[in-house]
């Protein structure tokens, strides 16, 4: 294990000024809401290096080019912890999402450092789910098994293809066998993982998307995401468009995937996601269901909820900036403060990507706020089909999950 290094100098200063009496005054405050309970806690820890961007990507990632300041960053990390602490104070990490990026570029060493001062400054449920996204590319079985030992228990793995005509018009740095062997190192490892597959690639045909994801589902994945590829702006596909699949053969796609899944055993739980019976991703959930996350690193986003507010904060987000901020003592680029106007429409955006919607009573508990507050908006939704609600849910129709974009607009002139 690596040994624990005590709070530096610097940073020690730092929660002079960001401390317990800061939150007092400055988040403890009485304010618009009443929240009579806090939603529960996860932590998403950001890790900015990849090592190639692809040409859909719109994450904050960046090529490390033959390397990238591992030690530097994982201090900057523990610093960026113990500065939020008082934010968090004696609230118990439900669960943790390492995302990047391509967090398994880091050492074995250095994921068990990242786990080891987690472990030291925060509480965790004992049953907590820690998940670490993978890339293909850069798997080494040893090194994965290094990971499991250190407390990972559960993997997020970029396949997006099997095909290595399409890995190749994606920009991916791993090819269709090697897809296989990872797949075939996470389930020897790890009894929990999931697998992300897209869809409408670039000349795709049926019969193709068909193949990836009956390939996928032969490994017997617990979870599978499964997303349309969509031309994100400021991304090289979206200034390059390359030629996808219409909208016609893109539904097809959709319907496929729904018989193969369902006849697999999978449960469409969210709009792109898919799980084996009890294996939802928990730490998914707790954003779709207006939870609570703290984030760490390059561009995290974080949202907080205290007893009269709900707020939001943006980290740096180039590495370099986030690590000279961070020294600084100061990491948090943008920080606010959601209105009321604005909590109904962000419940539901959130809310109604869940097949299964939410129960009535969420609501209230998560923004503070009576549901008649959004009343006009969901006597609407349900007046065109978009959405069913009874005394205990409220949750997307078939319709309404098609033209779900449609649906989450309608809460904004709430």
């Amino acid at each position: 294990m690596i040994p624990i290094k005590p709070i530096s100098a610097d940073v020690a200063a730092a929660l002079d000024h960001s401390g317990p009496a800061r939150v007092a005054t400055t988040y403890l405050k009485p304010g618009a809401l009443s929240l009579t309970a806090l939603p529960p806690l996860s932590l998403y820890v950001h890790f900015p290096w990849c090592v190639k961007k692809c040409p859909y990507c719109d994450f904050n990632s960046h090529e490390a080019n033959g390397g990238f300041p591992e030690d530097e960053y994982l201090s900057a990390l523990r610093a960026d912890l113990e500065m939020a602490l008082p934010l968090i104070w004696g609230r118990k990490i439900y669960t943790i999402f390492i995302g990047g990026g391509t967090p398994s570029l880091l050492s074995a060493a250095g994921l068990d450092r990242l786990l080891s001062d987690i472990r030291t400054l925060l509480p965790l449920d004992g049953a907590v789910e820690i998940t670490m996204e993978a890339n293909p590319g850069t798997f080494e079985a040893e090194k994965f098994k290094s990971y499991r030992a250190s407390g990972i228990n559960r993997l997020s793995i970029g396949i997006q293809s099997f095909n290595p005509r399409h890995l190749q018009a994606l920009g991916r740095i791993h090819d269709g066998d090697e897809a296989r062997r990872a797949v075939d190192i996470a389930a020897n490892n790890f009894d929990n993982f999931n697998l992300d597959l897209m869809y409408a690639l670039p000349a795709q045909t049926l019969d193709e998307a068909r193949q990836d994801v009956q390939t996928a589902i032969s490994y017997a994945p617990p979870h599978l995401s499964l997303y349309h590829l969509t031309m994100e702006p400021n991304t090289v596909f979206a200034k390059y468009p390359p030629t996808v699949p219409d909208d016609d053969t893109s539904a097809d796609m959709q319907d496929m995937l729904e018989q193969e899944t369902s006849a697999a055993g999978y449960q469409h739980y969210e709009v792109s996601a898919y799980a084996q019976p009890k294996r939802q991703a928990r730490h998914n959930l707790n954003y779709w269901q207006f939870g609570d996350y703290l984030g760490i690193g390059a561009g995290a986003h974080t949202k907080l909820s205290f007893p009269h507010r709900v707020i939001r904060q943006a980290r740096y987000k180039q590495p370099k900036s986030y690590m000279e901020q961070m020294r600084l003592g100061n990491p948090i680029q943008e920080e606010k403060e959601i209105t009321r106007d604005e909590l109904g429409f962000e419940f539901m955006l959130n809310a109604m990507r869940l097949v299964e919607g939410v129960e009535v009573n969420m609501f209230a508990e998560r923004t503070g706020m009576p549901l008649n507050a959004v009343e006009r908006a969901l006597n609407e939704a349900e007046a065109k089909g978009l959405l069913y609600r009874d005394h205990k849910t409220i949750k997307p129709t078939v319709l309404g999950q098609r033209f779900l974009n449609d649906l989450q607009e309608m809460f904004l002139a709430d």
